[in-house]
């Protein structure tokens, strides 16, 4: 049997155990040392946010302008309004202004955290407490920037024009939906995508016929059709109202469609050589032109907000919570700056914006037709369809 160790060499051994150990500690650390990489201080330029924004402020409108996409005077009354009807206040290192900037700065620009940390001299995190803040405090006003129209009142838009006047004097609004790009999670990815298999959510939206949006409804799956969503959210106006809507929609009280399998979209009938051909042409011809400010306030809201077409990885509560954003500061900046370029370069009668084959499954075929739009047939009820004939019939006798 081999002698048990005495207590003395055990101690031995310990001491000359730790020494090896202290010493392999040590080399580590002095070659670490060695092969050390300086730390560098990493947002160190001369021009801090604060003197950014007011860089933007204080020089040229334009480059305001094309930076957050609203001018001086509509930025300071936004951050009067928000410092009156919501919480938000200067927070310890930022005004409230510089942190509005930023939130409007990101989803103008499509900025990714790194591009937002760069420009405005902030950490990450600082970025996305800001932008986060800003978001909620904005999407609270959307109860106060998003209201029913006045179902009493005939639109000037109508009233003044003799084309839709008085043949859609109870009209009160169009309605359509987009589609937004969207980040979804793995497992629900697929109700996300569309037939061009990529991934978006749905938005339901109605407008006035001076291009300000009066309900929206947000973060439906693309895969859902519009008139799902119309059915599911949205009851009939006031008695004898109605909406107009495309084709994809139903012919109903409440919601006055075109003709089917007659031409309807606006770029059809004008390069049509013969013009009008009918009643039934004429009554959609005038119904698209119509029709067609929704169109118009999709594509401003789009032009003005990129993060609508390039959405990065935000949460999909968070995601609803921006689009909602987006068209809460697309009525203010309507009610506050008529001068607004985007909207003077959309505003016209029959502009049609870009057409965008990834924001909507619906988008009309090559031939134009309603038929070809449409997914459901026209319905039987006899209110509705009398209406849509005995309009036509009103506006074709007076057709010069």
């Amino acid at each position: 049997m081999c002698a048990s160790r005495t207590p003395a060499k055990w101690d031995e051994t310990f001491e000359n155990f730790v020494d090896m150990t202290l010493g392999y500690m040590a080399l580590n650390m002095g070659q670490r040392y060695l092969n050390r990489v300086e730390c560098l201080p990493m947002h160190t330029s001369i021009r801090t946010g604060h003197q950014y924004m007011l860089e933007l402020l204080n020089q040229h409108p334009d480059r305001m302008f094309n930076k957050i996409r609203m001018y001086r005077p509509c930025f300071e009354m936004l951050i009067q309004v928000l410092r009156q009807q919501t919480t938000l206040q200067n927070s310890r290192y930022l005004t409230l202004e510089e942190q509005v900037m930023i939130f409007v700065y990101v989803i103008s620009q499509k900025a990714t955290n790194r591009m937002a940390m760069e420009d405005w001299q902030h950490s990450g995190s600082t970025i996305s407490v800001v932008f986060t803040r800003i978001c909620k405090a904005i999407a609270s006003l959307s109860q106060t920037f998003i209201k029913p129209p006045n179902f009493d009142a005939i639109p000037d838009e109508i009233r003044w024009n003799p084309k839709y006047y008085p043949y859609f004097q109870n009209c009160v609004g169009a309605i359509d939906g987009t589609h937004i790009a969207a980040h979804a999670p793995a497992d629900v990815a697929n109700n996300f995508r569309g037939r061009k298999s990529t991934v978006t959510s749905n938005m339901l939206a109605i407008c006035s016929f001076d291009m300000l949006f009066t309900y929206v409804v947000i973060g439906w799956e693309s895969a859902v059709h519009d008139s799902r969503v119309l059915t599911t959210q949205l009851e009939d106006p006031t008695s004898g109202k109605y909406y107009l809507v495309d084709s994809g929609y139903s012919n109903k009280p409440g919601f006055l469609a075109p003709f089917r399998n007659v031409p309807y979209h606006l770029r059809d009938a004008r390069r049509r050589a013969g013009g009008i051909n009918g009643p039934t042409e004429l009554f959609n011809y005038r119904h698209a032109s119509l029709r067609n400010c929704i169109e118009r306030c999709f594509g401003v809201l789009k032009a003005r907000f990129p993060i609508l077409r390039y959405m990065t990885n935000f949460s999909l509560i968070r995601q609803r919570e921006i689009a909602m954003c987006c068209c809460v500061l697309h009525n203010f900046i309507r009610l506050h700056n008529r001068g607004d370029p985007l909207f003077d370069r959309y505003g016209v009668d029959g502009v049609m914006p870009p057409f965008d084959s990834d924001s909507d499954d619906d988008a009309p075929s090559s031939s134009g037709t309603a038929c070809d739009q449409g997914a459901n047939s026209r319905n039987d009820n006899n209110f509705a369809n009398d209406m849509q004939d005995r309009i036509m019939f009103e506006m074709y006798l007076n057709y010069n």
